[in-house]
């Protein structure tokens, strides 16, 4: 039996809509969380496929999360063993920090849905094109030496990108949009969403309009990244 392990940076921001194709592919899906007291501990090279999620933190606030520089370099060895790894917002930028890139902090926060720009319209992510996906971030990262870049926004160029077959990093959530704790993010994220002038009521809206049709493809396009990974 396949194993995968979501590693949750904050409790709210879970698997979501990623659960269904992953359970449907064949994995037993564990979880950590980073403030488990043995996550330094994890051995994160074994497990079949490791998905990591998103987060309020910084890659670079290393001094007030201690655990991220040992999440990074417990990540460093998975991906030089090229093994499957999907990363969510917090998680790609993880992802890119591991491989050389850097993560700082963007213009502006890019928070709400709306499409992306799809660069490669014969890979998973062609069934995000045209579709609008959640984005609730304020980070973003250069592209790592060898990477392919996948998508964009207007804001932000790199939106997703991948490294051979078996690394998928995706700065926006393709995952949210039928999760009750969409409501939580809102909650918890009052200031930031304050601070980047947006109207919860107006999220809500987008939410039940574009949801399930965000989830859909995301759905879709993980599907497509799991039956395609490297042996």
């Amino acid at each position: 039996m396949k194993t995968a392990l979501i590693i949750r940076h904050v409790p709210r921001e879970g698997v979501a809509g990623f659960r269904a194709p992953i359970e449907a592919a064949g994995y037993v899906i564990n979880r950590v969380d980073v403030i488990d007291h043995d996550f330094h501990a994890l051995d994160l090279v074994s497990p079949d496929l490791v998905v990591m999620m998103g987060g309020p933190m910084g890659v670079y606030e290393r001094e007030a999360h201690p655990w991220i520089t040992c999440q990074l370099k417990l990540l460093a060895r998975r991906l030089a063993a090229d093994r499957p790894t999907l990363g969510v917002c917090f998680g790609s930028q993880m992802i890119a920090a591991a491989l050389g890139a850097d993560v700082y902090a963007g213009p502006v926060k890019e928070i709400g849905f709306a499409p992306v720009t799809i660069r490669d319209r014969e890979g998973p992510l062609r069934h995000l094109a045209e579709v609008p996906v959640l984005h609730w971030h304020g980070d973003t990262f250069t592209l790592p030496d060898g990477a392919e870049l996948l998508a964009s926004s207007p804001l932000y160029p790199h939106q997703a990108f991948r490294k051979g077959r078996n690394v998928l990093a995706l700065q926006f959530h393709a995952e949210m949009g039928e999760d009750e704790r969409f409501e939580d993010w809102i909650a918890q994220d009052m200031d930031y969403l304050t601070a980047a002038g947006k109207c919860p009521n107006e999220l809500r809206t987008d939410h039940a309009a574009h949801g399930p049709g965000a989830v859909a493809a995301g759905r879709a396009m993980i599907a497509e990244w799991l039956a395609g990974l490297a042996a």
